[in-house]
């Protein structure tokens, strides 16, 4: 069967057009997810140096790389609630801006023990709250027929835990144990002024209306909820796992 081919405008047969603008949205996105979960997961390269460093057990050495994985994964459900009542606009550079402040502290004075690493990676862990922000708002700009697409596009932003992986020991070795941090505070703040200036919510967004804790209520007590969160572990979970404990 021959499929029916799109418009020029970028529309499919049975939807509304995808603007240019929603795909400049989409990849702004993309590179704020991507740059925030490369702070996300600055920690977990630095594993074995710090175990060394400071004689921390196999215990201690895993909690230092788990606390930003918790905490990320846990605080989406606040952030994501604050999506949508403020917008992506106004969420994805506070999140951004927020996360400045754990890596700066980490890179400068937080790396001289165990408790001061636990306290910086509690919250470097705003970092990986950055899918809750981008998520909502991808959404909002893509008709339903074309969100499978823009969110499979904007979950390429996990690569920044890679990015992570590949680049912090070797800036460490060639330079100092500040100099990942530093770079990535300073690519952050770029971002956070970009998004500030650039992100647009799309035309016509709603605010939800109902109080959070009712609109959960509703979300637990559908099966499609506890089946999508399953999917969900096994695939996102694994592939942060991975990239966390991998270096390890």
């Amino acid at each position: 069967m021959v499929q029916p081919l799109k418009s020029k405008s970028g529309s499919s047969p049975s939807g509304a057009p995808v603007s240019g603008r929603a795909w400049l949205m989409l990849a702004l996105a993309t590179v704020g997810f991507a740059v925030n979960f490369w702070a996300w997961a600055l920690l977990s390269p630095l594993g074995p140096r710090f175990k060394d460093g400071l004689d921390l057990s196999s215990f201690e050495q895993s909690l230092l790389v788990a606390v930003p994985v918790v905490v990320g994964s846990l605080g989406r459900i606040p952030v994501g609630a604050l999506t949508d009542r403020f917008g992506g606009r106004i969420m994805f550079p506070i999140v951004s801006a927020a996360t400045i402040v754990p890596v700066l502290y980490l890179g400068l004075a937080g790396h001289s023990s165990l408790a001061a690493l636990l306290a910086g990676g509690f919250f470097l862990g705003i970092g990986g709250t950055a899918f809750a922000v981008g998520v909502p708002f991808v959404n909002a700009w893509f008709p339903p027929e074309r969100r499978g697409l823009a969110i499979g596009v904007f979950g390429a932003g996990m690569g920044g835990t890679a990015i992570s992986a590949l680049t912090t020991v070797k800036l460490v070795d060639a330079n100092s144990m500040s100099t990942p941090f530093l770079i990535t505070a300073a690519v952050l703040a770029v971002y956070a002024v970009a998004a500030a200036l650039l992100l647009r919510d799309a035309p016509g967004r709603t605010v939800p209306t109902e109080p959070l804790a009712r609109r959960l209520a509703a979300t637990a007590r559908l099966p499609i909820t506890w089946q999508a969160s399953a999917l969900y572990a096994v695939a996102f979970g694994g592939y942060v796992a991975f990239s966390v404990y991998l270096p390890t």
